[in-house]
């Protein structure tokens, strides 16, 4: 799908909002398979395997489907290098690495921060999305939830602390995802699928050497945790890339940030029904202070009576 970086947010269509809704699924369900993959593999063995079949099945599919390769143009090679890294080499290890140490239900909350970073960066960035009062006050109020997330004794992160580490890496990782949003919205004219595609090869490119280098050629496995690395890198990479690259292109990066009404409720009710994890008391309200800043930012104004 071509676009120009000028092009202005358009209205989003039946399709934006059902491509949104399995996002939402899919990506909540994905931070329990990651769970389940680290019980069999290495954090970079996780992100590097997700990357690598992700890449491969989307390129298989563009060269099934004849798609002409795009113009290789300076503009478009930074572009793809710079969302590789920040929308899959970077959070997908910074992910894995803080699933370590952090219930899966955490990592999935901590992408419901995510609108917090696009809203001010597309107000620069996007023509047509601007931050308005009520969207700064939603910004504002979902900020505290991040922080009541992160919870207590996060200052110890500087001396080391692997839970503290955990839970930065993780918003670190929502942040990583914000930027490379809006960077593909502004992303030069290139067909959507190589956008997709292309990207999870910088990933790979990036993760695989130092998959190598820190834990070596990856080794058999239960068949669930092998299923799982499997699944990560054609369901929630792959085919979801595909889909967020339509999105985000079409509707823009502030309407792609509706996902993440879903994605912490999914993730929360996978990882305590599945792999009954206990959550505290804050991750529930963390989640109700940053959902209601985000029902704010995105809600519209009414007109007033005449």
């Amino acid at each position: 799908m071509a676009s120009t970086t000028d092009t202005p947010v358009t209205p989003p269509t039946t399709g934006n909002y059902a491509a949104i809704l399995a996002l939402g699924l899919i990506w909540g369900g994905t931070f329990m398979v990651v769970a389940v993959a680290l019980r069999g593999y290495g954090p970079v063995t996780v992100a590097t395997a997700r990357t690598t079949l992700g890449a491969v099945a989307l390129l298989a599919l563009v060269w099934a489907m004849r798609r002409p390769f795009p113009k290789v143009t300076a503009p478009t090679v930074t572009f793809v290098l710079s969302i590789g890294v920040l929308t899959t080499a970077l959070p997908f290890m910074l992910l894995s690495w803080g699933q370590q140490y952090v219930p899966s239900a955490f990592a999935g909350l901590s992408m419901a921060v995510l609108p917090l970073f696009v809203l001010p960066l597309a107000h620069w960035l996007v023509p047509g999305d601007r931050l308005s009062l009520r969207k700064a006050g939603g910004f504002g109020l979902g900020l505290v939830g991040a922080l009541v997330l992160l919870g207590p004794g996060i200052a110890a992160a500087g001396d080391g602390d692997l839970l503290a580490l955990g839970r930065v890496a993780c918003i670190a990782a929502s942040v990583s995802y914000a930027v490379g949003s809006i960077l593909t919205r502004r992303c030069p004219p290139i067909d959507g699928m190589w956008l997709s595609a292309l990207t999870l090869v910088v990933g790979t490119v990036i993760l695989l050497p130092a998959m190598l280098a820190t834990e070596g050629i990856p080794g058999p496995a239960p068949a669930l945790q092998m299923g799982a690395i499997v699944f990560l890198g054609l369901v929630p990479t792959a085919f979801a890339a595909l889909l967020r690259v339509q999105v985000i292109r079409s509707a823009g990066p502030s309407f792609m940030t509706l996902v993440n009404y879903q994605v912490p409720v999914w993730s929360m009710l996978f990882g305590t029904l599945v792999l009954s994890e206990t959550l505290p008391a804050r991750f529930y309200l963390a989640l109700a202070l940053i959902a209601c800043g985000l029902a704010i930012s995105q809600s519209k104004r009414r007109p007033r009576p005449t």
